[in-house]
């Protein structure tokens, strides 16, 4: 079994103990290092380049939105959970924006909590699943999105990508999970991924976030409002 490494950002030490005690005990993960600020926590990923980072938004000093955008600029590949006001849309589309894979509240269960990091690890985006789980929310992510896709905004420039990336990258922008989409698309889990792949490689982009958000500023695919 592949080990997931992880460290733990968060001003209570005591919160910290407890979490790294949890995950220390769960086959599958190793924390490696833990910083109670966003300095100490961009410091520490420069040394240990863990898989993910599981931290708190409310840090002294730098938080940890603009903590997040700090390490995904710099490591790409490291996966990033927020503890943070799920139900704000304005978080929610910060979060998206610094590339964050998912967000959850401070008060989740340890097993549900367990789940979002199994989900974040096999490249999956729970950060999703709050736009479509609640309309409010999705209202303001989806607006956002829209300003900065404006019609002034928009390059109507030649897309790179296939039909059928198109078609895939659409399908990740409306919130589904690579398994959601083969299901939809009558497609292998695998070829999905090999899609995405594609599409990343093509865009030079780091993640589906950013993705979606460069095919939208070009007008190549639209975003609707999840039902609901």
């Amino acid at each position: 079994m592949s080990v997931t490494t992880l460290i733990i950002v968060h001003t209570v030490s005591l919160f910290r103990d407890g979490l790294r005690l949890a995950l220390s005990s769960t086959p599958g993960f190793s924390v490696v290092g833990e910083a109670s600020n966003g300095q100490q926590a961009i410091q520490l990923v420069d040394q240990v380049d863990p898989d993910l980072v599981l931290m708190d938004t409310d840090l002294p000093g730098v938080n940890g939105l603009e903590v997040a955008r700090v390490i995904k600029r710099s490591h790409p590949h490291i996966a990033i959970v927020l503890f943070g006001p799920v139900q704000s849309g304005a978080f929610v589309v910060k979060a998206i924006r610094a590339g964050v894979a998912a967000c959850v509240p401070p008060n989740i269960e340890f097993a549900d909590l367990l789940g979002t990091l199994r989900q974040v690890r096999r490249g999956e985006y729970p950060i999703n699943d709050l736009v479509l789980a609640s309309p409010e929310v999705a209202a303001t992510v989806l607006e956002a999105f829209r300003q900065m896709v404006g019609d002034d905004d928009i390059q109507t420039i030649f897309s790179p990508l296939s039909a059928r990336e198109l078609e895939v990258l659409e399908l990740v922008a409306a919130g589904h999970t690579n398994r959601e989409i083969a299901a939809r698309l009558d497609i292998s889990n695998q070829t999905v991924k090999n899609h995405i792949s594609s599409i990343l490689r093509k865009l030079a982009v780091n993640d589906r976030t950013q993705a979606v958000v460069y095919a939208m500023r070009r007008g190549w695919i639209k975003v609707m409002l999840p039902n609901g």
